[in-house]
């Protein structure tokens, strides 16, 4: 099984953060911790695997989206929730699409489709798949260190997990208010 994920886990990693690879890269981060792939790798390769895959889907968006969404229909709650939240909160939602259940394959279409210039959400997209890839990884990674060593730190690291989770809590909250 190691030879398997030495051979094949990158090329896992760069096409599951391709298609919503929350699982794959956190996943691919605890095999980092454990030896068997490369934290600095696995970060590059989610990180130009979900901005490619964005950048294609914006530009899907950009060019047939209207047709897409009358084509597939059970995709217009997902489109109409996205289109909501991106009137709304315009930048920061760019920002954090990724981080929000069921509309991140649907939101960079949304996105494309609403005249959003291709410059600013270029610049947006990078910043978000950068923090999305080192966190996702980072996460995967910690995750590893907290069951190696469950024993010693696991109550710092559920501690910390919480401060980390209520933080973010809190701040997705003032987001959307």
């Amino acid at each position: 099984m190691e030879q398997v994920i030495k051979e094949w886990g990158y090329f896992a990693v760069f096409l599951g953060s391709m298609i919503e690879g929350e699982s794959v890269v956190l996943t691919a981060g605890f095999l980092a911790h454990k030896g068997y792939l490369s934290l600095p790798k696995i970060i590059a390769l989610s990180f130009f695997g979900t901005l490619i895959a964005d950048q294609g889907l914006y530009h899907l968006g950009r060019y047939q989206g209207i047709r897409l969404l009358s084509r597939f229909p059970r995709l217009k709650p997902r489109a109409d929730r996205a289109f909501r939240l991106l009137h709304r909160y315009d930048g920061y939602f760019i920002l954090a699409f990724r981080f929000i259940y069921g509309i991140r394959t649907v939101s960079p279409v949304v996105i494309g489709i609403s005249g959003i210039p291709l410059k600013r959400f270029t610049i947006l997209n990078l910043i978000a798949a950068f923090i999305w890839a080192v966190l996702s990884c980072l996460v995967g990674y910690f995750f590893g260190d907290v069951v190696m060593n469950q024993q010693s730190y696991l109550s710092k690291y559920i501690f910390g997990g919480f401060l980390i989770l209520a933080l973010i809590g809190y701040g997705i909250y003032k987001f959307f208010k």
